[in-house]
């Protein structure tokens, strides 16, 4: 049986019906923003030289699974005479009249590409993963001359970094980064000249004031959307929301309630009140690994607060908890710092039959034949060696979700208290070479299959600091 094709009520239903020249749509994950944006261009289909363009970021957001295309088959697919093509672009036809197709943008060098073109409808999926200057200059290509008056349509989730956090502040309650209700859907109107960007209620306010024509003034409308208005996703795949509840908590506050000026900060990854530091380890070890965090600096005088080699020992156990058993942070040279891996990889083997070990892989040639050189000298052991996520927040998010739950143990050991000053610091601090480290240990245990630890594992550990 056909899929009925038609927006869920409020939110949905609102960016579907709003008549703005620009209509920005969500604000959280699992509104339902990218079904919206595609049901979007079928009110055209059947004009002839209508043609709608829907961009992200990257040719692999369209393409992957689940992805723009993906649910574009899901829904064009019902379609009586709807037909796609792959080449020269993904793109729909509908009974030979209107077109969608997908492009991205992967930077201001893709721009140049676009002169000349005309394009009646304009979609920007994740509108934050583009530039204030790719969005304006696209606004520039929105023309036709199918009859159809030329619009936008974008959705988004919040970013505090963005442009476009500024572009729709007055429908965002400032103080506490959340949208305001009764603003939602409201049309306001704008002018812009020389990259600024002025406001107006009406349209008839920004010509008196600004003296400028009708035509030089847009309309904007933000509707803001959760996964609470996404009845069907809830009906279908309710566990998503408890994936997004799982969330660190500034992951958790942007994706799931939709909040605008969130931003990661000192305390808000780990507090010290979320963790407990335990005398034994409380339950049978499943997996368990060390992560290393390279560094190479001696103190000296001239060099008194160098980045460390941080080297953090975890494990997961069999009641879901995680523990950390041990860590060893250094400022040496790189020849110490080889032999100090070594032996701790020794050691962590003979304590707690741990034969897994990461070695972080820095850009490069030199970082490759570093991690290579590492692999030779710990023969055999298990080494995992891949290259170092630059972004270190989104590295440590899955560890500090579940360490603000309260599912992260610590092992009792001299090194307890400035392993939590460490994270407590996050990301503002000086150092984060033991968060580094235990984002990638967790990463190995939390995903790793199961392990048989020794009994006497379960009794209070001696272990060598």
């Amino acid at each position: 049986m056909p899929r009925l094709l038609k927006p869920q009520d409020g939110p949905q239903e609102s960016f579907l019906g709003t008549n703005a020249d620009i209509a920005i749509y969500g604000g959280a994950a699992g509104g339902g923003k990218t079904f919206g944006l595609l049901l979007e261009p079928l009110r055209h289909m059947n004009v002839d030289g209508f043609g709608a363009t829907i961009f992200r970021k990257n040719a692999t957001q369209i393409t992957i699974e689940g992805g723009l295309l993906d649910e574009s088959r899901e829904i064009y697919s019902n379609i009586e005479g709807a037909e796609y093509k792959a080449s020269p672009r993904p793109n729909w036809t509908f009974n030979g009249k209107g077109r969608v197709a997908f492009m991205h943008i992967d930077g201001d060098a893709d721009l140049p590409k676009w002169q000349g073109s005309q394009i009646c409808l304009i979609g920007f999926d994740e509108l934050t993963h583009f530039t204030e200057k790719q969005f304006f200059y696209m606004l520039s290509r929105n023309r036709s001359t199918c009859g159809v008056k030329p619009y936008v349509r974008a959705t988004c989730n919040p970013d505090v970094d963005s442009w476009v956090a500024k572009f729709i502040e007055w429908w965002i309650d400032q103080d506490t980064g959340y949208a305001i209700p009764e603003r939602s859907g409201v049309v306001r109107y704008f002018y812009r000249v020389n990259e600024e960007v002025m406001w107006e209620d009406t349209m008839e306010a920004l010509i008196e004031k600004y003296n400028v024509a009708p035509y030089m003034c847009k309309s904007v409308t933000f509707i803001a959307s959760s996964i609470y208005d996404n009845k069907e996703l809830l009906k279908i795949n309710p566990e998503y929301l408890a994936s997004l509840n799982a969330l660190a908590l500034v992951e958790r506050e942007r994706l799931l309630k939709g909040n605008w000026k969130i931003r990661p900060a000192a305390g808000l990854y780990f507090r010290r009140d979320q963790t407990r530091i335990v005398d034994s380890v409380p339950d049978k070890i499943v997996s368990v690994a060390r992560a290393w965090d390279l560094a190479a600096t001696e103190i000296t005088s001239d060099v008194k607060d160098p980045d460390r080699t941080a080297g953090v020992l975890m494990a997961r156990m069999r009641n879901g908890q995680y523990i950390v058993l041990h860590v060893r942070r250094t400022a040496s040279n790189a020849s110490t710092v080889r032999d100090i891996v070594k032996n701790t990889a020794v050691t962590d083997k003979a304590e707690y039959q741990s034969e897994t070990v990461s070695i972080p892989q820095d850009p490069g040639q030199a970082g490759k034949e570093q991690a290579q050189s590492y692999v030779k000298e710990l023969a055999g052991f298990k080494v995992k060696s891949k290259p170092v996520d630059k972004n270190k927040i989104v590295r440590a998010e899955p560890f500090a979700a579940q360490w603000q739950r309260g599912n992260v143990l610590l092992l009792k050991g001299e090194w307890n208290d400035a392993y939590i000053t460490e994270l407590e610091g996050f990301p503002d601090a000086v150092h984060d070479d033991q968060v580094d480290a235990s984002s990638d240990a967790f990463a190995l245990v939390a995903n790793a299959g199961n392990y048989s630890a020794p009994p006497e594992m379960l009794m209070k550990h001696s272990y060598w600091i």
